[in-house]
């Protein structure tokens, strides 16, 4: 199974509370993108052994054995502290190296543009796209609404 290393709590990552304190027996949670839907992360990049979600800190605020590993879909991380509080959410998180990415630029007409790879995320001037404002069909992305003049508009596949 292709998995990817995790740009939050990734390779010998090392966690604190907002005040910088160690944050011992601290919690990350793993959850599908933009939902609070259980994900499943991995200890390697063989991807055999499954973290526990949540993942339980080290007295150093370390993750076990010291790497996340994580599936090429997008995730949602919370962090917070041994009693449940919130420290920080990080959301719409991909692998490193799990998607290729190609920019276009809005001319305020054109809804159709060529695309190769199964596209897994659309963003408009930085903003993510619902999958109900574009459909993927023959190698061509298509908008329901033509993206803005002048617009910066990033494709992630796979």
């Amino acid at each position: 199974m292709a998995v990817f290393l995790s740009p939050v709590g990734g390779a010998a990552a090392q966690f604190f509370t907002n005040s910088g304190v160690i944050l011992s027996g601290g919690k990350l949670y793993t959850y599908a993108a933009g939902t609070t839907t259980p994900k499943t992360s991995y200890t390697s990049s063989s991807g055999n052994t499954a973290h526990t979600n949540p993942i339980i800190l080290d007295s150093a605020g370390r993750v076990p054995g010291g790497e996340i590993w994580i599936l090429p879909v997008s995730y949602k991380f919370v962090l917070t502290d041994s009693n449940d509080v919130l420290i920080a959410t990080y959301d719409n998180v991909f692998g490193s190296g799990a998607f290729a990415v190609t920019n276009y630029t809005g001319n305020g007409s054109t809804v159709g543009y060529a695309v190769t790879g199964n596209v897994v995320a659309v963003y408009i001037n930085g903003v993510y796209q619902n999958r109900n404002t574009y459909s993927v069909a023959s190698g061509t992305l298509t908008f329901t609404q033509a993206p803005p003049l002048t617009s910066s508009i990033e494709v992630m596949f796979n």
